[in-house]
């Protein structure tokens, strides 16, 4: 791995330790002021302050104590230009700290772009996993 990937995927692990403190700021802070978060249900929350607003809400209620687990495998990085990074990883949160469970698993889109202060996600997009053929049936 080199050392461009590491520093990307250490704002993942940052966004993670956020999430899992609970910290709504913390977690904001890792995106650019004029971020997109797409999340699973197709809702877009534009703008840190907007991400923040909703992820306090989050982390006082519905996710309260949830914990992000990562999973998939490793992480794909994958630079279009040396400031912009695509990362495609696979993960889930647990409402218990374990494993995701069944339903929560996602397929997780991310834009960073290096700004003068690191690393920052422009862009966020959660995809739930599902069984197309399940549905089908």
């Amino acid at each position: 791995m080199t050392e461009r990937q590491t520093e990307v995927l250490a704002v993942l692990s940052r966004l993670a330790d956020a999430w899992n403190d609970g910290d709504a700021a913390a977690y904001a802070s890792l995106f650019t002021e004029d971020a997109d978060y797409v999340t699973f249900f197709g809702m877009n929350m534009p703008g840190r302050a907007v991400i923040e607003s909703a992820h306090r809400a989050l982390f006082e209620r519905p996710l309260k104590g949830s914990k992000l687990v990562a999973g998939g495998g490793e992480p794909k990085v994958r630079f279009i230009r040396p400031d912009v990074a695509i990362v495609v990883s696979g993960g889930g949160s647990s409402l218990s700290g374990g494993t995701p469970e069944p339903g929560r698993e996602s397929t997780l889109t991310y834009v960073l772009v290096e700004e003068s202060g690191g690393w920052r996600v422009a862009s966020f997009q959660n995809t739930r996993v599902s069984d197309p053929a399940a549905k089908a049936s």
